[in-house]
């Protein structure tokens, strides 16, 4: 009766024995696999926080202690083991040696970094009522150690400062080559060369002596004077005015409860005076208008020669209609201009004679 059992139960005598025995191999193995994987979950929350050890036993505190009772506790036990002051033989720190009492300050302060701040105090009592969530806990311990500890404010207001002084030097810089520009342009040379000849700062005696200076000094200080007359004389405009520091981005955040209520009285000036009150437009309201009928910023617009804007108001252009006429006959002017243009010519004949048999060489 013991052989038909023993070949019943093996794989070598028929195929009905297999299945059953393969069924208890990939169990035992399934079984192996999840006791070997418990050591490495539990080693990951070794790793965490103050290890194996409780950081409130640590601390010799309770759970329910306060901040106040857990900073008091910290430093009673910071004084006896930092390893500054600690002595060997001390009463409470008998058999300890310095490299103990080492060890015992780093567990010390870990326990305390845990436990002073609440949301990590949170995140650590959680893990003590739930020590069966192994990657919970080990994903929240971590996100709090990499997460930046830098408030998002002082990041903002760093960038701000950052993008203002850039801002502000870009414009320095702008500003400095539409001065160094002007100063080679004739008309504003001549000009400038004019009043200081008037106001006798060109028209200096003779040196002698010592103190007789090379025509390079001489014509340094000259261009010196041409360039800070210009500064002062000539109204700079659109990109490249002198910058203004109520102009850069900080300053404008600051400013911008004093700006926004600035323009909405000024909205309800506008809509009380012109739309209830039908007043007439004055002059600058008259400008708007063309401004805005132009899509142009004022920047760009008071760039523009005041000879140019008389003209808009001699036109009548903030009138809708006479705006409108304006426009399309600017329109046809550059449409003529271009069809006459010598150098739209040759764009045009190169088109016809280069461009489509480059193109067709390159479609072969």
């Amino acid at each position: 009766m013991a052989a038909p059992t023993e070949r019943s139960c093996g794989c070598g005598g028929g195929s009905a024995g297999c299945p059953r025995t393969a069924g208890s191999w990939w169990r035992l193995a399934a079984l192996l696999v999840s006791v070997s994987s418990l050591p490495a979950a539990a080693a990951l929350v070794e790793g965490l926080y103050c290890g194996t050890e409780v950081c409130y036993d640590v601390l010799g505190v309770s759970r329910e202690a306060s901040k106040v009772e857990v900073a008091r506790a910290y430093r009673q036990l910071a004084r006896r083991y930092h390893p500054d002051r600690f002595r060997p033989g001390e009463p409470g720190s008998e058999g300890d040696t310095q490299e103990v009492a080492h060890q015992k300050f780093l567990l010390i302060a870990t326990a305390y970094e845990t436990l002073k701040d609440e949301d990590t105090r949170r995140d650590y009592d959680y893990m003590l009522d739930h020590p069966e969530e192994y990657y919970q806990h080990y994903y929240a311990y971590y996100r709090r150690q990499l997460t930046p500890k830098v408030d998002v404010r002082v990041v903002i207001l760093v960038t701000i400062c950052a993008i203002s002084i850039f801002q502000y030097y870009s414009w320095h810089s702008s500003y400095n080559e539409a001065i160094n520009y002007l100063v080679t342009v004739p008309k504003y040379r001549i000009q400038a060369t004019e009043i200081a000849k008037q106001q006798g700062l060109l028209n200096r005696p003779k040196e002698k002596g010592k103190n007789r200076r090379s025509k390079e000094e001489i014509r340094e200080q000259e261009e010196e004077v041409i360039r800070d007359i210009i500064k002062t004389k000539i109204d700079i405009k659109g990109g490249y005015q002198k910058p203004n520091l109520s102009d850069i981005l900080l300053c404008q955040i600051v400013l911008f409860p004093y700006y926004l209520t600035t323009y909405l009285a000024w909205y309800a000036s506008w809509v009380y005076r012109f739309t209830l009150c039908r007043e007439e437009y004055g002059e600058e309201e008259q400008l708007y208008i063309i401004r805005r009928y132009m899509k142009m910023s004022p920047s760009q617009f008071d760039s523009l020669e005041e000879n140019t804007r008389r003209s808009f108001l001699e036109k009548q252009l903030w009138i809708k209609e006479n705006y409108e006429v304006y426009r399309k006959d600017q329109e046809e002017e550059m449409k003529i201009k271009m069809a006459t243009d010598p150098r739209m010519k040759r764009y045009r004949r190169w088109m016809k004679n280069e461009g489509p048999g480059r193109l067709t060489f390159i479609d072969d």
